[in-house]
């Protein structure tokens, strides 16, 4: 059976590594400091769909995100793992949308891709950890959708099987295609990069990733596999007023850095007074809230 799979995947900020120059004076994350990565969750989901397309001869993957021009790495990471191509939504227009607008130009690109099968996507990204675009997503398209997935067993007649966990212990589901799928990072990691693709597709780049003087520009006239699909809110027919912070009805306010430092030890009773006490200094220090 053949399939088109779409995988949703964010580049972002490693969160992971935050240091003293993390955040603005404003309180914002200060994407300058950190390394852009690929989305640790949205890499077991590209795995899973890899899998998928091993399993059936014949089927596509292709890497859809939205990001300025550089988010373009994401789309060769994808390409140098067995993805077959990619889109990438850049779009001033696209810039600073909350999960309500970035759900909203995905499943616009989606309709434009067209006849799509799979929507795999990691469960959340580490910059927002909200998990609301892949269900937002499905709710926009009307399809089905099975969060928390922990494997795609296979997609036969029809129908996509799917190993999840739940509260309480693990589940085995069916789903009608076509479906969206969310994956934890428990699930399988990413295969690595392939020497072959890498060398096929490093030059691969997004129009406006271009400095126009590169040594190798010449190539894009004899590979067009090396200019990756670039999508403006025009060219997906999306609506401005839904986009970007137009389309955005929540904001952040601000982000603090909290460092955890070791001090004295405290042995507390369960009294509620005692309780309250603790709360309330949690709340103080910002530690909870």
């Amino acid at each position: 059976m053949k399939l088109k799979i779409v995988v949703l995947a964010k580049q972002v900020p490693d969160t992971r590594n935050v240091g003293k120059d993390a955040m603005t004076a404003e309180g914002t994350v200060n994407r300058a400091a950190l390394p852009a990565i690929f989305n640790p969750e949205d890499l077991n989901a590209l795995e899973q769909a890899l899998r998928i397309k091993d399993q059936n001869p014949g089927s596509t993957v292709g890497v859809l995100t939205m990001g300025p021009p550089r988010a373009g790495e994401i789309i060769r990471q994808g390409l140098y793992r067995g993805a077959d191509t990619g889109w990438l939504l850049t779009d001033r227009l696209f810039a600073g949308a909350d999960t309500l607008a970035t759900s909203y130009a995905l499943a616009t690109a989606i309709k434009k891709i067209g006849d799509v099968d799979l929507v795999i996507g990691g469960r959340q990204a580490i910059d927002g950890d909200t998990a609301q675009v892949g269900p937002q997503v499905a709710e926009k398209l009307g399809l089905n959708q099975v969060t928390y997935a922990e494997e795609i067993l296979g997609v036969v007649d029809g129908k996509a099987t799917i190993r999840r966990y739940i509260d309480g212990g693990i589940e085995t589901v069916e789903a009608p295609l076509p479906v969206v799928i969310t994956v934890n990072g428990s699930a399988a990691p990413c295969r690595p990069c392939n020497v072959k693709k890498i060398l096929k597709f490093k030059y691969a780049t997004c129009p406006m990733e271009r400095k126009g003087d590169e040594p190798w520009t010449e190539l894009y006239k004899t590979r067009p596999y090396l200019t990756l699909n670039q999508w403006s809110v025009a060219d997906v027919d999306g609506d401005p007023t839904q986009c970007g912070l137009a389309g955005s009805p929540t904001k952040v306010k601000a982000v603090r850095n909290i460092v955890f430092q070791a001090k004295e030890t405290k042995v507390l009773t369960a009294s509620d007074n005692d309780v309250e006490g603790m709360i309330k200094e949690l709340l103080d220090e910002k530690i909870i809230g």
